[in-house]
């Protein structure tokens, strides 16, 4: 099994991405996405991890893999723009890939 199936299959649970990332939000953004909408988002977060062979990238010397979050936010409302989801503002999306990260993040201290 590579990476890309750990990740994908390993503690990683949807619906508590889900409240993670909505708890994580500021408050004038907590309605403002459906629960949809942010099942949408960790879809092609997981997508952009894949297809960018994220989860293949070895860690530095520190253990850490770099991640552009910005370019995870461009690639996320060009997705959305292009298959009809919607126009969502960067700011925005950015406060949701923090959370997904953070959420990430916080699996992997669980494992530790």
């Amino acid at each position: 099994m590579n990476a890309e199936d750990d990740f994908l299959d390993d503690a990683f649970d949807d619906e508590q991405a889900i409240e993670y990332i909505r708890n994580y939000l500021p408050q004038e953004l907590k309605e403002k996405f459906s629960d949809d909408e942010l099942y949408y988002f960790v879809d092609l977060i997981a997508d952009y991890y894949v297809e960018n062979h994220i989860l293949d990238t070895p860690p530095d010397a520190d253990g850490s893999i770099e991640i552009d979050l910005g370019k995870i936010v461009e690639y996320i409302i060009s997705e959305a723009h292009n298959d009809k989801v919607g126009d969502y503002d960067a700011d925005d999306i950015l406060f949701v890939v923090q959370g997904e990260f953070e959420y990430t993040e916080s699996l992997e201290e669980e494992e530790e």
